[in-house]
């Protein structure tokens, strides 16, 4: 094998589990008209997203979220739903690229585009959780379009420059190590100041937040 086509292959297969984790149908929809247009030489596993009635289906889901994303509540409901697409579609267009490798290198595939679609939508979904807490409707916007140009352009990088795609791949992997953790930390701050409206009780406040430190600290002391 080629180093070219070894090293697109390897872009291809990380990269459809990060874009699905973020958009599934821009990745599709961005994969299937590079390949039918010629832009691109698919691998075989991947001729399936070539066919003219999933491009379409792609293309119609696209719009769907592309409107669905930008509604406070509702792009969270979405991701909600989306957790059990994006995840085993992520894995299945990774296995499939490299299905005539074998059942193992297919295994592995599989694996790792299960885990980088799981990571990626689980920041997706968390960072959506925590924006709709602002009462403006810009954020989901800004972040919507910024996921959806990260995803054509990731396409594009990965068919391109598959090498600089998997460097920048592996300082995203290594951000959302460090933001995940703090992602989960909010998002439990959140739903317990939510329970506290409803007579929970009240939480402690996040890690760096010296204001409410200092306030607990004062009232504790009175």
């Amino acid at each position: 094998m080629e180093l070219d086509s070894l090293s697109t292959l390897i872009a291809l297969t990380l990269g459809v589990g990060w874009a699905s984790g973020i958009n599934l149908y821009a990745a599709v929809l961005a994969l299937g008209l590079a390949g039918t247009t010629g832009y691109a030489d698919l691998p075989t596993g991947l001729e399936v997203v070539e066919n003219p009635f999933v491009i379409a289906a792609a293309g119609a889901m696209y719009l769907v979220e592309f409107c669905a994303d930008k509604i406070p509540g509702v792009d969270s409901g979405w991701d909600a739903l989306h957790t059990f697409i994006r995840l085993p579609a992520g894995a299945l267009l990774a296995s499939g690229i490299v299905g005539d490798q074998g059942p193992v290198m297919e295994a592995l595939a599989g694996l790792a585009g299960g885990g980088l679609a799981a990571s990626t939508h689980a920041a997706k979904a968390g960072g959506r959780a925590l924006i709709n807490t602002s009462p403006e409707p810009f954020s989901n916007w800004a972040a919507s379009i910024t996921e959806d140009i990260g995803v054509f352009g990731g396409v594009w990088l990965m068919l391109n420059h598959p090498w600089v795609f998997v460097g920048c791949l592996v300082i995203f992997v290594l951000l959302l190590i460090w933001l995940l953790p703090k992602l989960w930390r909010a998002i439990r701050y959140l739903f317990k100041k939510i329970g506290a409206l409803f007579g929970g009780a009240k939480p402690e406040p996040l890690q760096g937040d010296t204001s409410n430190q200092q306030a607990v600290s004062l009232n504790k002391l009175n």
